[in-house]
């Protein structure tokens, strides 16, 4: 086991992977001599080479459609998209090609292109740099959705991704690069858990609190704060967005009989609207109460200075358990 950042984790699997095939390309704006605006990519373009780690023109299409050409002649490229807010002029490229290419071609053409979008606010920055774009991609059939949590799945699902011959937009809570946890470096990705799979990160038994990105930590202290007055909460991290896990929810929304569901991004047609929708047909019968959305507001993402206020943060997301509950409090009635 080694101690890395969340960013340092992404950094070592990608490492792992351009050591483990020829056929990886990284590629985006800065990522090479500059390592990324994050420093994701440091020190790979000195280890691996400017034909393996490619600075590219400042072109979302372009990368977007550069890759498509690569995945077509049998590589695995990687894309690196710099900032969340500017994902949307590749948006055509991968919702009308690398979304639709295996089928279109009857499964003869293959896009394993990895798609690696830094997401979510929290770190004070301008406009178009802290959205949550990912319900756009969730709700494209062809494509593979995950985010990461922490820096055990970081390292592993990275490589999962690129490993993976699905195309894959892997969603990065960039609030959460600094942050360190453990990392088995050493472990085969065949004996990891699948990309696909659910966590169960705190168990409990009154209420079930699912989320994923940045947003797992804030439900791990909610767990922990609603303990002290005697309620126990099950944490779940989606880890894939698409497709969703949702046997794994169920089995937990079967014991606990209430669901609150926590993402940055706005409420209106979010990936907790499905999620709710989805679980009151498998578990209705053993629902205690509606399913509760704790989300962003819907609203263009707010300056700086007001982006706590847009943040479900620890007591929006306490006062969205005891919403569940039934419990009146401060806040009843606030819309999260």
């Amino acid at each position: 086991m080694t101690t890395l950042t969340l960013g340092g984790a992404i950094n070592a699997g990608l490492r792992r992977a351009l050591a483990g095939d020829d056929r990886v390309v990284l590629m985006g704006e800065d990522i090479g001599t500059l390592g990324g605006v994050f420093r994701i990519t440091d020190g790979l373009k000195a280890e691996f080479g400017a034909h393996r780690v490619v600075d590219t023109p400042l072109s979302e299409a372009g990368i977007i459609g550069t890759a498509v050409g690569l995945a077509y002649r049998g590589y695995r490229p990687v894309v690196e998209i710099q900032f969340d807010g500017f994902i949307y002029p590749g948006f055509d490229q991968i919702v009308a090609q690398v979304a639709k290419l295996h089928r279109r071609s009857r499964g003869t053409v293959k896009m394993p292109i990895t798609i690696r979008v830094p997401f979510g606010g929290g770190i004070g920055a301008a406009e178009h740099h802290s959205e949550s774009p990912e319900a756009y991609f969730a709700h494209t059939a062809g494509l593979r959705v995950v985010s990461c949590s922490d820096a055990a799945d970081a390292y592993v699902m990275i490589q999962q991704a690129i490993a993976s011959d699905d195309p894959v937009l892997f969603f990065e809570p960039k609030r959460r690069y600094h942050v360190k946890g453990e990392v088995d470096d050493r472990a085969s990705l065949a004996d990891a858990k699948p990309m696909g799979v659910a966590s169960v990160v705190t168990s409990g038994t009154d209420v079930t609190l699912v989320t994923y990105g940045a947003l797992v930590q804030v439900a791990r202290d909610a767990a922990i704060a609603a303990a002290e007055e005697g309620v126990s909460i099950e944490v779940i991290d989606l880890r894939s967005l698409s497709p969703l896990d949702l046997s794994t929810i169920a089995a937990s929304v079967r014991r606990t009989g209430r669901l609150v569901i926590a993402h940055e991004a706005g409420q209106q047609l979010g990936l907790g609207a499905e999620i709710a929708a989805s679980i009151t047909e498998r578990c209705f019968e053993f629902l205690e109460a509606a399913p509760v959305r704790v989300t962003g507001h819907d609203i263009p993402y707010p300056p700086a200075k007001l982006e706590r206020y847009h943040l479900p943060d620890l007591d929006r997301m306490l006062d969205g358990v005891d919403r569940a509950l039934g419990r009146p409090n401060s806040m009843s009635g606030v819309e999260a």
